[in-house]
């Protein structure tokens, strides 16, 4: 099962089966929109509604391929027919900033041919860590600001999958210094037109243009080539 935010992030509500529970309230659903915890982006949280009844989803993982979602109380069983709400207005932050860093590390690649070495997105605030040679404030503000006259384009974001063999062809695609991750044959792809494209699994805005602007934070020396960004946006 293909998890339905890879081919629309802008899907709030759907409906599907209960595939399986575990321990009375980690629940795995046949096709879900909810996006678990990973690869620096938190889960999504909202509700799954059985008849009138609502369960909340407070945490969103995967364990063994599947997608688990934790709901705050008993009740649904195998076979259960349900409807999956997101929270939108944190769904649409995340997106945001994840489309933000998208922007700033291909900024930083482009101009220096640093590559993420880690990050952590959330609603309020968000760090990205590059393996930059020099620690320098001034030029990552000034990073940072190239990053909003590239919003300012209104570039669309657009997704589009590649088998493995082809994205391990084009260094281009591969952002993170750890590389591609094993065990995924087919990468999908986000392409901000006329500008960047990587592989990525996170949830996306259509257009730049829905980013707002990148506020820089403060900046941190983490190591030898290692260096923290935080940034928010407005």
């Amino acid at each position: 099962m293909q998890p339905l935010y890879m081919q629309d992030s802008y899907l709030r509500e759907f409906t599907s089966k209960v595939k399986s529970v575990k321990d009375n309230k980690f629940i795995v659903l046949e096709q879900t929109a909810f996006y678990p915890n990973s690869g620096g982006q938190p889960n999504d949280t909202g509700i799954i509604k059985k008849d009138n009844q609502e369960f909340k989803v407070i945490f969103v993982g995967k364990f063994d391929s599947q997608i688990s979602h934790e709901v705050d109380q008993e009740g649904l069983k195998e076979g259960d027919e349900v409807t999956g709400i997101i929270d939108w207005d944190r769904r649409y932050k995340l997106m945001r900033m994840h489309s933000a860093a998208h922007v700033m590390s291909a900024v930083l690649y482009q101009e220096t041919g640093a590559l993420i070495t880690g990050n952590q997105l959330d609603t309020e605030k968000s760090r990205i860590d590059f393996n930059l040679e020099n620690f320098d404030r001034e030029k990552l503000q000034e990073f940072i600001q190239k990053a909003n006259e590239v919003i300012k384009q209104n570039l669309n974001i657009n997704v589009k999958f590649m088998p493995r063999q082809e994205v391990e062809k084009d260094p281009s695609l591969q952002k993170l210094a750890k590389g591609l991750p094993p065990g995924i044959e087919t990468f999908r792809i986000i392409e901000i037109e006329n500008f960047d494209i990587q592989a990525d699994g996170g949830t996306h805005v259509k257009n730049t243009q829905e980013i707002g602007e990148i506020e820089f934070l403060k900046a941190e020396n983490k190591g030898a080539q290692r260096r923290r960004v935080y940034f928010k946006l407005k």
